[in-house]
């Protein structure tokens, strides 16, 4: 797959928009609690905030990108995230910034995530045959689960480098970079089938049916969206958590979370392996289980040697929810048809990462009303238990996983 040029340039342009993405998901925090003193609520307002368009927008957007060209969609939204990000250092040496811009900023970046995201997902059957699908998706799904590990931990050591204001600028011209390599894809797209004289309402009620029928895929955005509920409640604290429970420095926040991204690079090249082993399905359970119990070792981070338990607990998090993903995505879309697969991956995304903004505020009430550290405990705690729900679903007993569904009749 790597020596293909069209997939080469696919790749990267992907890489660094999701590390651009990643990478305003620490600076943007840092910049609320350094330059505007932003309590724990008004930090965890941001994460709730950059996964709110999910709610919003994630099923329409999915309806629609199954019906245009989708690098066309990919570049424009490049496009948008460079300027909306720019915005925010030039409104901090002006003396201008404010919450509400922060608050803006971090929405309208979500949109732009929302439809990269779903349209680059949607984009690779239009440019592989099944017999290359697989490599490609593994390979991009690894670097994407990646990069929503490792992007924080380089936003982390750039801030620590520079400043929190000064790295938006980096950031922004990360998403420059991905337009300009998938500018340079050389192969034309397939464009995607549309059935005539339905409208973008009957695509999306075609694709969520077609999903709330599959046990499979249910199960999967159940435990989804629980967990996610759970764990961003945890990660929309952790920085408020290290730099005023634990008493950590910028660049000390930087390290940290550099190294515990270790767990998810390791996942991303280990999943295949563990796979051909085990077999995929009790991969994903297994994995999906592991990160809910490492979680548990989070809230007993103390000064010093107390660190190394964050360590421990966050890498192994890393490790489960990257290798479960790398694994769980592959298979969604191996399984899915083709013709719904846009629909289909916005309807678990719609469920699974629209919860993300409730945990978050979530996380943040619980903060304001029991302090961070408990509030920590309480979600990571409930991050443990929701692995019940994939260890008893359909995947319990099966080595792997089902056939593809890709070629079964759509029912209107």
């Amino acid at each position: 797959m790597t020596g293909d040029p069209a997939f080469r340039n696919l790749w990267a342009g992907m890489t660094v928009s999701k590390f651009g993405t990643s990478v305003a998901t620490i600076a943007t925090p840092l910049i609320a609690m350094q330059v505007l003193d932003a309590s724990a609520f008004m930090v965890s307002l941001l994460t709730a905030a950059a996964w709110l368009p999910w709610l919003v927008i994630g099923l329409p957007a999915g309806a629609w990108i199954d019906r245009v060209a989708r690098r066309p969609v990919m570049l424009a939204s490049d496009l948008c995230a460079a300027g909306v990000v720019i915005s925010v250092p030039v409104a901090a040496w002006l003396g201008l910034l404010t919450m509400g811009h922060l608050l803006a900023v971090a929405m309208l970046l979500g949109v732009a995530s929302v439809f990269f995201t779903v349209a680059w997902t949607a984009y690779l059957p239009a440019m592989f045959d099944k017999e290359r699908l697989v490599g490609a998706n593994a390979i991009l799904q690894g670097t994407e689960s990646a990069a929503q590990v490792a992007g924080p931990a380089l936003g982390g050591a750039l801030i620590a480098a520079v400043s929190a204001v000064a790295g938006l600028v980096v950031d922004a011209v990360s998403f420059l970079i991905s337009a300009f390599f998938l500018w340079r894809i050389p192969r034309p797209e397939r464009r995607p089938e549309v059935v005539r004289g339905t409208s973008i309402g009957h695509d999306i009620v075609t694709g969520v049916r077609w999903l709330a029928h599959d046990r499979y895929l249910r199960n999967l955005t159940i435990h989804g969206a629980t967990a996610n509920l759970l764990l961003t409640g945890m990660n929309a604290l952790l920085i408020v958590f290290l730099v005023r429970e634990v008493g950590l420095s910028t660049t000390a926040v930087g390290v940290l979370l550099s190294i515990t991204a270790l767990g998810g690079i390791g996942a991303a090249a280990a999943a295949p392996g563990l796979a051909g082993r085990f077999g995929a399905a009790r991969t994903i359970v297994g994995c999906k289980v592991f990160a809910g119990v490492a979680a548990l070792l989070v809230p007993l981070t103390r000064p010093g040697a107390g660190l190394v338990l964050f360590v421990a607990g966050m890498v192994g998090v890393s490790f489960g929810v990257i290798a479960g993903n790398v694994l769980a995505g592959s298979f969604r879309q191996a399984y899915c048809p083709a013709a719904l697969l846009g629909r289909v991956v916005t309807g678990m995304q719609f469920v699974n990462l629209g919860a993300i903004p409730v945990g978050a505020v979530l996380g943040g009430a619980a903060a304001t009303a029991f302090g961070v550290r408990a509030a920590i405990t309480i979600m990571t705690l409930g991050y443990a238990v929701s692995g019940l729900i994939i260890l008893l679903g359909p995947f319990r007993g099966r080595r792997d996983l089902p056939r593809s569904r890709a070629d079964v009749a759509l029912a209107g």
